[in-house]
Order: C-alpha cells, then structure tokens, then sequence
C-alpha cells in the first residue's frame, strides 16, 4: 500500500477521509478483503509497502491517529491496479489474517477461503488438490510473486512450494477463467503468493509441538545490505499421523534477494527448496491404504521492473519436480518415478497515456517430463526414466484500460500457441466497473479460456488407471455480474456467475471393478452466486480493538453430460460453502480467532469396507470449528490452536478420513 507517510508498525489508527476511494481502508487494517481487479495482462509483482496495523488488543486507546491513505493496488494482473477502477472479483488474504489463523500450511489457510474447494488427502499440506468454483485443480494457476509455478506433471503438486506460512505478505485469489491475466492454465481461477519484501523483522523465529507427535519449527533472517534487501527462511514440520500411513516429513528453503537500481527499477531474486516425505494412506486408490511419496521441487527466478511511463518488466523462471510413488511402501509394485522441468520468460511492456494503458506482454513456456510412465518411450533409457514428453507454449497479449472518475474499461486477448495440439488460439476478454457513489462499485466481466491436458492425463497407465493420448484441451466461456459495498464499518459483496465448459478433462469409469481412464466430458455448464459480508466494529467502538466479524457464502450448480459414467474429480464439486470467522480481543494482549466451516458436496464416492466394494454413497454435509488463541507479550507471542473442536468425521474425497480433534501450541519470538 502507499501512504502520504509511513505508519508506525506499532500504531493503531482511524481514517479521516480517503484519497480518490475508501478501498485502502481495508489492507491497511489486514482484513480479507473482496475486491475486484482489470483484466490486465498476465501478472507483475507490485513494489508496495503494506501498513501494519498492531494485532494486540491491549494496544488500541479510545483517542486514535488519524491519517490520509491512498488507494491499495493488488498484483493480480501483469500490472498494478487499484482497486477502486477494478472489475474482477478477489480475495485477498493478508498477513496479519495468516499470524490468526489456526493453520500450519498454506492449503489449510486457503481452507478459509468461500469460493475456494480444498480436497485434503493428509494433514497440514502434506498435499491438497485446490479449486475454484467448480474446477479440477488443474485447472487452477498458481503463481508466487507473479510468476506461473503450476506443475505439468498434474495438480496434486502444485503447492509443492518452498514458502513457510512466515514468508507470506498477502494471498490474491482471482475468481473464474482468468487466461488473459494468467495464461492459459487459470481455466477456474488463479492463487498468486506474495511473499515479504520489505523487512518487517530482522530474526523469526517459531517452534510448535502438539497431538500424533507434532514437531513444527522455521526460522526466518533478513538483512538490508547496501541497495539490496536480503531473506533467508528455513522449515521443518513432521508428524506420526493421525490414521496408519500418515506420516509425514517436510521442509522448505528460500532465499530472496530485492536489489534497488534507483526509485522506479528494482530486480527480484528467488532460490527455494522444497522436500516432502509422507505416507498416502488411500490417497489415489481405496484397494492399496499403504502407498507411500516422495517428493522434492527446486525453484529459481528473476523478475525486474524498470520505468516508469513506459514499464519494462522481464522475467525468467525455473522449476524441477521430482515425486517417487509407492502403491505399496517399500515394494516395486507399483512404483514410479517423474521429473518435471518447466522453463519460462516473459516480457511485460506497460504504456501509460492520457488515454488511457496499454499492456503488451510475451511468454515462451516450456515443460517437459521424464519418468518411467508419463510420456513416450525414450531411445536411451536413464535409470528408472524410460520415458520422455515435452511441449511449449507461446503466447502474447494485448490490452488497453480507459479509465475515469467512475468508469472503467478493459478489453483484450490472449493468442495462444501451444506445440501439443500444433494450433493458434484466440481468447479475448472484456470487463467494465461503474462507480456511482463512495464505496460502491457495479463490475462485470466476460472471458474465454482453454487448458492443455497435463502429462499426467496423457500418459498415466497402470494398475488401476489407464489414459487416453488423444485429449483434447479444454475450453470455456464465462460471465459475472457482481456488486461490492466497502466502507470501513462494513463491507459487503455479491457476485453471481455463469460459465460453459467444453471438452472437459475428467478420469470416469464404468463400474468400480473397471480401471479409471481420463476423457474429454462433451460438457459442463455452471451456475452460481458468491457473497459475503464482514463488520468491522471497533472502527465505530474503538475499545472493541480489531474485533471483526466475517461471514461468507457460495453455492454453485453443475449440470454435466457424464455419459452415466462415475467421475473421480470434476463432478464431485463442492455445492455449498459457508464460512464465518470472528476474531475478538479477549482481555489485553490476548485475543481469540474462531473459524467455523459448513459445506456440502455433490457427487458420490464408492466406499469401501474391510477390503470390500460397499458401493456408491454420497458425500454427507459436515461442519468444523476451529480456534486459535494469541497471547502477545512485546517480542514473544504464546499460541495455542484446537481443530475440528467437536471431532467431526468426514471426508474431502471418499475413503480418505480427515483429521479429528487435534491440538497443538507454539512460541514466536520476533526480533525488530
């Protein structure tokens, strides 16, 4: 955020008026916001510097600083856009909500989100598959500071990143198809990761134990050397598990380096390490509880900005893979092995004019595989890796925003290229807000959008699974109509969309003694409606401190032409979501955040029993409460969270039991 002049981290304040909108109210005082942003070309991350507002209850006095705040610009698109000339619908989640929540990973935190599906296959982001409305999770991008990370291979890896919950500033979520802004893989939707630039601490450092033998621990260092800002965080986590073969061991690396040519240029610098070991108690087959993974992923990028009237924004990135499956640990039957590589760059050219911006960007993305059963056969084996794919991607964008004092326009498209199906594709987007009075914004957006199959959908035969090489890459059209109402007090939304899907990728089967094979669905048509409001309290009470009441909403429905063959993703869609969150001061220095979450899917899963095919059941509606409570004491804070409090039973995906009651408490220490 930029501000008329920096705040005191340690300073609680109140809003005397705002410069242009309101909207910088609310990440100022970290709430989740909903907003919307331009389709504007793919994504460039935003040289800002968020204003923390003190977490402490005992911390907030009656007579408050007031001061003049500009409006906030989030990163969901290749350039930064300020939210009051926005279009899109986003959630943004910021750091002070990830130090509340009750969570140790990000696919837990992302738990919290209305519109978002997070199918749980294990505890604490051992893995999660993530969608939005309705989609697979492949058909979801996930960038990290701007930059597409998501896995080739399939879904199931795409938060396989190297980034402790520590490490995040914000979360940016897009809502539906969303090619233009962050190419042709956000068929559903797009996650961009934010992580701290700006050195809010010189030394973090947080350890955690609890129930099934829980160890959880990172450590964080920064340092400001010269015209270079400098990160570097590690983390370790690791359970027994909380059913047979759910163990799990992980760590994290990540180096980060922001180097300042001068006021309008810098060059951003990312080194991670990420490494998994866990049991995969029933994860992909109910007939084989004892399969096991490995897994291991490397990340490095180089990302700048230069200019201000015409902005340069090059970008080169790198990611490696590597997953070992065990169907049944320690044994060769039914082992595998990949490595996935995905190379990328991308030149972002920004032109700002009185009529207006106009954003030209281009991307060459390559991504390929070796593996002993993803891809064709090599004519030089290299140890387990008998097979071998690749593919590249080339696409460029164009588009130009006009924008006035309550209006604004934005169309354009992407033309894409990819060497899988040898064809030049075009999907334009356009999308308009109008502002009538403060705080009030009327936004639309209509958008067309493709996904290739992963290499996983390709290539993936075996035991109990066989796929098809002839896929055809999916396509959509989509619509949304939404307003938002944000005032400091409260702030409320309501968004209904539409979207009609065409060659769908799904893995469907005849019968449950039949192998799983993966298909092009003729079609899959949505419908749905996301809202939500939340009551900010102490802006009008200030003894209430940073109380805040949030309660959102999503319900969608899904017709689909399935053939009458069982699905194993895209058709056991998540129809209902709510989610309320309060998060109240409790006496001074010590606060409480309560998460409760009622869902209902759709679909139906086949249960098994003792080793036995009990038949199709489907997925009952269930409800979790969790709590977290903070006590906050200068530079240490004492936590303690309580999952699932009344130990509901219950399922992401069938066969696959959650978590029960689980309880965990931790120390922080930061120093300034």
């Amino acid at each position: 955020m930029r501000t008329k002049k920096r705040l005191n981290d340690q300073q609680a304040f109140r809003f005397r008026r705002f410069v242009r909108k309101a909207y910088s109210a609310f990440n100022s005082m970290h709430k989740v916001v909903n907003i919307g942003v331009l389709t504007s070309s793919m994504l460039a991350f935003a040289h800002l510097s968020p204003v923390s507002a003190q977490q402490g209850a005992g911390a907030v006095t009656d007579k408050m600083p007031e001061e003049e705040l500009d409006e906030v610009t989030v990163t969901a698109a290749r350039i930064e856009t300020p939210l009051a000339q926005s279009a899109r619908l986003v959630t943004v989640i910021t750091k002070a909500q990830i130090e509340q929540a009750p969570v140790q990973s990000l696919q837990e935190l992302l738990v919290y989100a209305a519109h978002i599906d997070v199918i749980q296959r294990g505890g604490h982001g051992v893995q999660a598959d993530i969608s939005i409305r309705g989609g697979s999770a492949d058909q979801t991008a996930i960038l990290l500071n701007g930059i597409n990370l998501t896995n080739p291979h399939t879904g199931h890896y795409n938060l396989d990143l190297p980034v402790n919950l520590s490490d995040i500033e914000r979360i940016e979520i897009i809502h539906g198809p969303s090619a233009l802004i962050y190419g042709s893989g956000a068929f559903s939707g797009g996650i961009n990761i934010i992580t701290k630039k700006e050195i809010d601490a010189r030394v973090y450092a947080n350890a955690e134990a609890g129930m099934h033998n829980l160890w959880r621990g990172d450590v964080r260092g920064a340092a400001e050397i010269g015209r270079t800002k400098n990160s570097l965080s590690a983390g370790y986590q690791s359970s027994d598990g909380y059913i047979p073969h759910s163990d799990y061991r992980m760590h994290n690396l990540l180096w980060q380096t922001r180097w300042n040519a001068r006021e309008s240029a810098y060059l951003d610098m990312q080194l991670g390490y990420n490494n998994k070991h866990y049991g995969a108690n029933t994860f992909y087959s109910a007939k084989f509880p004892n399969q096991y993974e490995r897994t291991s992923a490397y990340m490095a990028t180089l990302k700048g900005s230069f200019g201000q009237t015409l902005r340069v924004i090059p970008i080169l990135y790198w990611s490696r893979h590597y997953d070992q499956f065990d169907l049944i640990k320690d044994t060769p039957k039914g082992r595998n092995f990949h490595r996935g590589d995905t190379y990328g760059a991308n030149l972002i050219l920004q032109y700002t004019s009185r009529i207006g911006t106009t954003t030209l960007g281009g991307e060459v993305r390559r991504e390929d595989i070796v593996s002993s059963k993803l891809g064709k056969l090599r004519a030089r084996p290299e140890g387990d890796y008998t097979k071998y794919d690749d593919r590249t991607t080339s696409s460029v964008t164009l588009e130009h925003t006009y924008t006035t004092n309550r209006f604004s326009l934005s169309a354009g498209a992407l033309v894409n290229y990819n060497t899988l199906t040898d064809a030049i594709r075009f999907y334009p987007s356009v999308s308009a807000a109008y502002r009538p009075a403060e705080g009030l914004k009327i936004a639309t957006t209509w958008s067309q959008s493709t996904r290739m199959p992963t290499f996983t959908d390709l290539y993936y035969t075996q035991e109990t699974h066989h796929a098809n090489e002839q896929l055809k890459p999916e396509r959509s059209e989509s619509v949304d109509l939404g307003v938002t109402y944000d005032r400091p007090l409260v702030s409320a939304y309501v968004k209904g969309f539409l979207m009609w899907g065409r060659d769908m990728i799904d893995w469907v089967r005849t019968s449950g003694d039949a192998k799983w094979a993966s298909w092009n669905l003729t079609e899959v048509d949505k419908q749905g409606v996301e809202t939500g409001v939340t009551l900010r309290p102490g802006h009008q009470w200030p003894m209430l401190g940073h109380s805040e009441l949030s309660i959102s909403y999503a319900r969608m429905n899904q017709t689909a032409d399935s053939k009458g063959l069982e699905s194993k993703y895209l058709l056991n869609y998540l129809r209902d979501k709510l989610i309320v969150q309060l998060r109240h001061p409790v006496c001074r220095n010590f606060s409480a955040a309560w998460h409760f979450r009622l869902q209902k899917r759709m679909g139906n899963y086949r249960r098994f029993e003792g080793g036995a095919d009990a038949g199709l059941h489907p997925y009952p509606a269930f409800s979790v409460l969790d709590l977290k409570l903070n006590y906050t004491l200068r530079n240490v804070d004492l936590h303690v969270s309580m999952n699932n409090l009344y130990d509901t039973q219950y399922y992401d995906v069938g066969n696959v039991p959650q978590a029960g009651f689980w309880l965990m408490g931790g120390i922080t220490y930061r120093l300034k």
